[in-house]
């Protein structure tokens, strides 16, 4: 999936209760624009209207096409905003895969909200709709065979609704608010902002839902219609809980893209998917600092778990208990009520360089870890994804970031007996799957505000966990060594 993880564009705060317009790096997709804090337009760079001229501040705005010819002032005025961006690559893979070669993939994002207030005195509601369109080939498909796709915005070609919803703050200091609508979960949940960075899709949607849950669950380039609830009890705890429909697409067979190719379907035919996560940052937010000590070093941690009581078929056995490899089987697993996971995230800055007045120089660490014990319906029993980031790795700088990521799928004991069986029954000597682990280094680079390049190279072992090479069967995939740029601007 694609989920989907984001450069130039929009940086979502740690606890998500401050979001502002402005860099966006993509790993998984671009997230929707920010629902807490919509931009002021009117202050927006570039923007003194027609006469002031869309490409008269190239070099100092923030968007490629200025204030849109005073379309961006205009919307403001009404209480919208707008967002526009493209990010296009190219990857490909030098050594390993099922045949070796490059592909070009992209996705253009648009989106538009509402902020109630100023459209019409309504405080603390946003309005959201966006929409995506995806184009270019799939290198993971094409090439590679991996668990651990190669890239966040790889996808089917479409043009597709992504998310449409509604959300509405209550209380003082706006302490809860509920969202409701068409919604991507890896937009809040399950997210570690550090690994936003990175171009691999794992490092946004991670590997155990995109593996197990019902068409990948509710993640880019899908959505699905449910409610989420945010509370902010102290300043530190925020807890998030939401309620879906348990699968994106109406019918689970066959490519869920291909099942609801347009966004519109609006599936609510399916069991329910349940998701709590608490987060805890540190300092808490707004918390008062003493000027005369170092600045702490700021961390958020959060602990979640899911909940699809859809049916899921078993990974090795059918309904009348033979292995699916065996010639006598019907090939179809027999079914299990429901399936769930837990996870744990860390985003924890580690250093600051204290010479550094603006203290944008610093580097942070990350780490995910998801999990299920239900491993004879899953595919996937469990997952990692590790790394470090470094802001401002050149002085002067600041809006450059270089990250380096490791990322590991486990492949589940009634996956790998199934393929024991299939050479067993087969008389073959077939790859038995196990894990599959990659590395990424990669940089952004900030050519323009509104333009960021992102040279990357990612190495897989054991890509697949092991799976044959359709092109020499009996074997596996070879290591793979992939090398891309990415191209993020926006408009």
């Amino acid at each position: 999936m694609g989920r989907g993880k984001r450069i130039a564009t929009w940086v979502l705060a740690a606890l998500g209760s401050v979001e502002i317009l402005g860099q966006w790096a993509v790993a998984t997709p671009p997230p929707a624009a920010p629902p807490d804090e919509s931009l002021d337009l009117n202050s927006a760079p570039n923007s003194g209207g027609p006469a002031a001229g869309v490409f008269s501040t190239l070099g100092r705005s923030g968007y490629l096409l200025g204030n849109m010819g005073g379309l961006r002032p205009l919307l403001s005025k009404y209480g919208f905003s707008l967002g526009l961006s493209e990010t296009s690559e190219v990857l490909g893979n030098v050594t390993g895969g099922s045949r070796r070669g490059a592909d070009y993939d992209g996705l253009t994002q648009m989106v538009l909200q509402m902020d109630t207030q100023r459209a019409f005195g309504l405080h603390g509601g946003t309005f959201n709709v966006s929409g995506l369109q995806i184009h270019g080939r799939n290198l993971s498909a094409d090439n590679l065979g991996t668990l651990q796709t190669a890239s966040g915005i790889e996808a089917d070609r479409s043009t597709r609704l992504w998310e449409l919803w509604y959300q509405q703050k209550f209380l003082s200091e706006d302490r809860v608010d509920v969202k409701i609508g068409q919604q991507s979960l890896d937009q809040e949940f399950m997210v570690s902002q550090n690994a936003l960075l990175f171009v691999n899709t794992m490092f946004g949607w991670p590997m155990v839902p995109s593996a197990d849950l019902p068409g990948g669950g509710p993640a880019y380039p899908l959505s699905a219609l449910g409610v989420r609830v945010r509370a902010r009890p102290t300043d530190s705890l925020t807890l998030l809980a939401g309620l879906f429909n348990g699968s994106p697409v109406s019918n689970n067979s066959g490519d869920p893209q291909q099942q609801n190719p347009s966004g519109t379907p609006f599936a609510l035919n399916g069991g329910v998917l349940a998701i709590v996560e608490a987060q805890y940052a540190y300092p808490a937010l707004g918390a008062m600092v003493d000027p005369d000590a170092p600045e702490p070093l700021a961390g958020v941690y959060r602990l979640g778990m899911w909940y699809d009581s859809e049916n899921f078929a078993d990974e090795r056995y059918d309904a009348a208990g033979r292995s699916l490899a065996n010639p006598a089987s019907d090939g179809i697993g027999r079914s299990h009520s429901g399936d769930y996971g837990v996870y744990a995230v860390v985003d924890q800055m580690i250093w600051r360089d204290p010479l550094d007045e603006d203290g944008d120089r610093a580097i942070s660490f990350f780490t995910r870890a998801m999990g299920t014990p239900q491993i004879d319906r899953n595919l996937i029993d469990f997952s990692l994804n590790i790394g470090l980031d470094m802001h401002e790795p050149i002085p002067h700088r600041g809006d450059d970031t270089v990250g380096i990521g490791l990322g590991y799928a486990h492949v589940s004991e009634y996956a790998s007996d199934l393929d024991r069986d299939t050479g067993f029954y087969s008389k073959t000597s077939y790859p038995v799957r196990g894990g599959e682990t990659f590395v990424e280094l990669t940089y952004q680079y900030e050519l323009t505000p509104w333009c960021v390049l992102q040279p990357d190279f990612q190495y897989v072992f054991n890509p697949g966990a092991g799976i044959p090479n359709p092109s020499s069967p009996g074997n596996r995939i070879k290591d793979e060594a992939v090398f891309g740029l990415r191209v993020n601007i926006t408009f």
